[in-house]
């Protein structure tokens, strides 16, 4: 109950939501430190409503809390996070949002291949040559490269998905 006041309090005071450290010793809270707390895009709409239907902020200055750039995070396609997922690699988010389609590993298969449905592009890592497969694909990863790699800046500029970085994904392309 006492902390339950002391959050409201805070977040009135600051009028955002906040991130409280603090200890009970001896059944007394003693506060340690307070900050605005970190969030995601989609956090922070759903924070900035909820300070606003409770009267804590109006509407303009709620909007205010909202970081203009990371709303571009919402506007991707995104996998349900209660769906089940199943891991096949690991790399670096270059390019926000979810694709799905069939694997194809050059621009020539991507260009041929869409036309019967979604592509995903898989390469060691991309070049000028494959922005025609880039352009077509829903979705593109690489083995290597990062986050200003080819393929990152390419496909953020697409406003498609992208992987980079995938080192553990083996690509033979003799099969």
């Amino acid at each position: 109950k006492q902390l339950d006041d002391v959050r409201d309090k805070l977040e009135k005071h600051y009028k955002d939501m906040q991130d409280i450290e603090f200890t009970i010793q001896e059944g007394h809270l003693y506060l340690l430190q307070q900050r605005s707390g970190k969030r995601t895009a989609k956090a922070a709409v759903k924070i900035a409503v909820d300070l606003v239907n409770e009267g804590i902020q109006d509407k303009d200055h709620a909007l205010l809390l909202i970081d203009a750039l990371s709303i571009n995070q919402l506007l991707h396609p995104q996998i349900d996070p209660q769906a089940e997922k199943d891991t096949m690699i690991r790399g670096l988010p270059a390019s926000p949002g979810a694709a799905c389609g069939t694997i194809v590993f050059n621009a020539a298969d991507a260009q041929a291949k869409c036309k019967d449905g979604p592509v995903i592009l898989l390469r060691e890592e991309t070049s000028p040559d494959d922005i025609t497969g880039m352009h077509v694909a829903k979705g593109v990863v690489t083995a290597r490269g990062g986050m200003t790699s080819h393929a990152a800046v390419v496909a953020r500029g697409m406003g498609a998905p992208c992987i980079t970085g995938a080192g553990d994904m083996l690509i033979d392309f003799d099969k």
